[in-house]
């Protein structure tokens, strides 16, 4: 009999609501808490976890091949593991599908042979990432249930003296290699993780939760209010709170960043700053990729979403609900649109295109600088962005 494949499975609702976080990525690539949707299934399956990405545009980011007599549980990778699902999936027979709140979350199929014949409910509480401001909001939970799954039964790394620790050391956690020294370190609102070889440098203040990934830094007097993630080799600076960061970008100077998500390779110049209250304290309104239209987020706090690669100079300013593409260059006085398509260039005084192959310059000379190669599946992925852009 043959092994069971897992395979972690975009569908294509969650996948386009999760723009332009997702543009680039599979969901199951997106970071919530520590870890990655696949780093997580992982962990908790003890397997290897597929990718099945749902757009042609991503198909070079499959992991899995098609094997006709082979057995796999498909996951939707929008869902997040706990030990009360991981139960239900494990009980799957040959053709039942999972089923949470009506959403499908698993089915178990022989690949030529199965035809689905029951479907199961799922009545326990899941986490599920359905919108790019879910990142922040169900971020608190996120961590500390990663924070269980990564430290407990390990012995952290011993913490300096020269810190101050208010409530409970025992939710402080550094990897080898990581480093905090003078910092205010309070865990009355959630676990301190630090991964292998990251900085929180002196004079900071930290409440958590807060994962502050591998090689990611904290720079000096920095302020970060939980629940926040610092994804990996990210630099900060300045004030953040209940952010998620997803690797290799940097808000490394003073400014706010609050309720957000940004994605990788971006950078925020000095000074940036997001609004994420509106002066009437209502609603806020969010561009959707899905209805290509503003949507009703139902959220009273909700500042930048900010697709791959982009990134704005100095001292600017980002609206209540901004939502920024992939790789768009944003710059100059006053508040920019809420809603900055992918390669864009320019700011509150009008939008040029931020040519291909200029593009490609700067990703190539920003990840050459963190040892990072530019891969022709990268520049296809972007391509495939940059065309349909165009055609808008």
């Amino acid at each position: 009999m043959s092994s069971i494949h897992f395979v972690l499975a975009d569908h294509f609702d969650n996948w386009i609501q999760l723009n332009p976080l997702s543009l680039t990525k599979s969901i199951a690539q997106l970071r919530i808490g520590i870890l990655t949707i696949q780093v997580k299934w992982e962990l908790y399956l003890q397997s290897k976890v597929g990718i099945k990405t749902c757009v042609p545009q991503l198909h070079k980011l499959n992991t899995w091949e098609v094997k006709q007599g082979e057995s796999y549980i498909f996951i939707n990778s929008s869902f997040l593991p706990n030990k009360a699902l991981l139960e239900k999936i494990h009980a799957l027979q040959e053709g039942e599908s999972l089923y949470a709140s009506g959403t499908l979350v698993a089915n178990k199929v022989t690949l030529g042979k199965t035809s689905f014949e029951k479907e199961l409910a799922f009545e326990d509480a899941v986490l599920q990432i359905n919108h790019p401001w879910d990142i922040f909001s169900l971020n608190a939970q996120a961590l500390e249930q990663d924070f269980e799954l990564l430290c407990k039964g390990r012995k952290s790394q011993a913490v300096s003296n020269t810190n101050t620790i208010i409530g409970s050391p025992n939710q402080i956690f550094l990897e080898e290699g990581a480093q905090v020294e003078a910092s205010i370190l309070n865990t009355s609102t959630g676990p301190i993780y630090l991964g292998k070889n990251a900085e929180i440098m002196e004079g900071s203040m930290v409440r958590g939760g807060l994962a502050l990934c591998e090689g990611a830094q904290i720079k000096l007097g920095t302020k970060i209010y939980g629940a926040t993630t610092i994804g990996p080799f990210c630099k900060v600076g300045g004030e953040v709170n209940n952010s998620v960061l997803q690797s290799y970008s940097n808000k490394g100077h003073d400014g706010f960043l609050g309720n957000a998500v940004v994605g990788s390779w971006c950078n925020l110049g000095a000074d940036t700053n997001n609004s994420n209250l509106k002066n009437n304290y209502g609603k806020v309104s969010v561009y959707s990729y899905k209805q290509k239209d503003y949507v009703n987020s139902g959220l009273q706090f909700l500042g930048l979403i900010m697709g791959d690669h982009s990134k704005c100079g100095i001292n600017t300013m980002f609206n209540t609900g901004t939502v920024v593409g992939v790789f768009a260059n944003i710059f100059g006085a006053d508040f920019p649109p809420k809603y900055i398509p992918s390669f864009s260039w320019g700011g509150s005084a009008g939008f040029s295109a931020f040519e291909l192959d200029k593009a490609f310059e700067v990703a190539e000379r920003v990840m050459e600088r963190r040892n990072v190669p530019f891969t022709q599946n990268d520049k296809e992925i972007l391509q495939s962005i940059y065309q349909t852009e165009q055609k808008k």
